[in-house]
């Protein structure tokens, strides 16, 4: 029985640990909908980085461009909400009360859509975030907790959508996004 005590109590340790999001945010996985996700054309995929020891996680689905125009032709137009990814709507999972794009929004996850433009890209923060990326319709849009606006670079091109943590500190990292010719910086930072 003592054995089985400190069994449990290492456990609890253990997990204790690596326990880096508030009760809510289910450990920051990310959210399938339908079935297994590892045989999908556009892989779910994710991007972690630590801002002082807490983590900060990004979940999406990984389209490909294959040949097509997608960001600014006629299946993402500028100055339309595109999910920022395939399948489920992408996720960020905030375990601290954070800014992201220059907007302040409190600790938990949202879901994550974007408005492309030529220069620069709306940034949508939802708060619905168990739910299929499209359609991005006014019920939804109805459910944004913060919209702000990050820049938009020309880039090489990026035949798979790709988002990253860059030039992270104890206090902020940027999330870049790339994707087709273009590479999107969404500063996140920790809220003093």
């Amino acid at each position: 029985m003592e054995s089985m005590k400190k069994a449990v109590f290492a456990t609890i340790a253990l997990v204790s640990a690596f326990a880096v999001a508030p009760a809510g945010l289910e450990a920051q996985g990310c959210w399938v909908a339908r079935g297994d996700a590892s045989d999908r054309p556009s892989p779910l995929d994710s991007a972690v980085v630590s801002m002082g020891g807490d983590m900060v996680k990004v979940c999406f689905g990984a389209p490909s461009a294959r040949e097509r125009t997608l960001v600014g032709g006629d299946i993402h137009p500028f100055g339309a909400p595109w999910r920022t990814g395939a399948n489920e709507a992408t996720s960020i999972h905030l375990p601290f009360a954070a800014t992201v794009a220059g907007v302040a929004v409190p600790a938990g996850s949202y879901s994550l859509y974007t408005v492309p433009g030529a220069d620069s890209w709306g940034i949508h923060l939802n708060s619905v975030v168990e739910r299929w990326g499209i359609p991005i319709t006014d019920e939804v849009m109805a459910n944004d907790v913060a919209s702000g606006s990050a820049p938009a670079f020309g880039n090489d091109h990026t035949e798979t959508m790709d988002m990253t943590f860059e030039n992270a500190s104890a206090d902020a990292a940027t999330l870049v996004l790339r994707w087709e010719g273009y590479r999107v910086e969404i500063p996140v930072a920790r809220q003093n």
